[in-house]
């Protein structure tokens, strides 16, 4: 009996002790970098982690990946098997770390990727990187955070100070899956937004209302806004599937290239055949906006 739950006691350490994300293999056509800073506001020194084509001149077409966890949690390397298979596409794929709620609130994760896209733009000729090309994607809270990325290129207040003014944050498109687009709705709507929400703005929808309208996507869409496709499950209980509806309707109402993707009976996190059709209509869709057409 001692033997089994001294046996059952290590089975448990190395359960925890596990990392969060054991690390993918890295093809043989794909070169990875892991650690890199791209910014460093207070004092954070804030990294992301790379993979690019090992062949080829480029310069090639890049996919920005942002991570979800409702603003407070999670990490870049849950992004890495994207990132190779996008390299393993063509793409140079970085997957990136941003500042987390409740220490740093809202505007400090938006300002974190602008400043990852301006220093993508900047080091451009390092990493064979078309500047013209760089796509953007995330889930959950990182989709929100994609998206905002595609409907504020040119709204000064949120590009923060994070590093090369002189570069542009605007993204060409967007694969926002599962983002929420507008926060004055998702009390009542969503199982933990009376959780998260009041960490990342500093308050709920009674005492800030106004933040929570400034970190609405669906508030800043205008004609200028990057084509976006929205990929959603029906049984999302996190985030509605109605606010997918919502942004899809306001940026084709504005003019802008939209598509949505719904899976019915799918929930907050694809799993199975769920995942392969929305990374399927991932690829499907960077490749027609981000690659040149011969």
């Amino acid at each position: 009996m001692r033997f089994m739950l001294i046996a059952g006691l290590l089975s448990f350490c190395a359960f925890f002790a596990r990392p969060a994300f054991a690390a993918p293999p890295v093809p043989d056509s794909v070169d990875w970098q892991e650690g890199i800073e791209y910014t460093n506001p207070d004092d954070q020194h804030l990294q992301l982690n790379m993979a690019r084509p090992k062949t080829g001149d480029g310069p090639f077409p890049a996919v920005i990946c942002i991570h979800g966890g409702g603003f407070r949690a999670g990490k870049r390397d849950g992004y890495d098997g994207l990132c190779l298979k996008l390299a393993e596409r063509g793409y140079v794929a970085a997957t990136i770390s941003y500042r987390l709620a409740p220490k740093f609130q809202f505007p400090a994760a938006v300002h974190d990727t602008k400043a990852a896209v301006r220093w993508l733009r900047a080091n451009a000729a390092m990493y064979k990187v078309d500047p013209a090309r760089i796509g953007v994607t995330g889930g959950s809270a990182g989709g929100h955070l994609a998206q905002f990325l595609a409907v504020t290129a040119h709204v000064p207040r949120f590009e923060g100070f994070g590093g090369h003014p002189d570069q542009s944050s605007s993204v060409t498109c967007v694969v926002n899956v599962y983002g929420p687009s507008d926060f004055t709705k998702s009390y009542g709507k969503s199982v933990d937004a009376h959780e998260v929400l009041p960490l990342w703005f500093g308050g709920n929808l009674e005492t800030k209302s106004a933040l929570h309208i400034q970190g609405s996507p669906l508030y800043w869409v205008t004609p200028d806004a990057a084509p976006t496709l929205c990929i959603h499950g029906t049984d999302d209980k996190y985030v509605a599937h109605e606010q997918a509806v919502w942004l899809i309707d306001k940026l084709k109402a504005s003019t802008v290239e939209a598509e949505m993707l719904t899976l019915e009976g799918a929930g907050h996190g694809f799993k199975g055949a769920d995942a392969e059709k929305a990374e399927a209509a991932t690829f499907e869709f960077f490749d027609r906006k981000l690659k040149l057409k011969k």
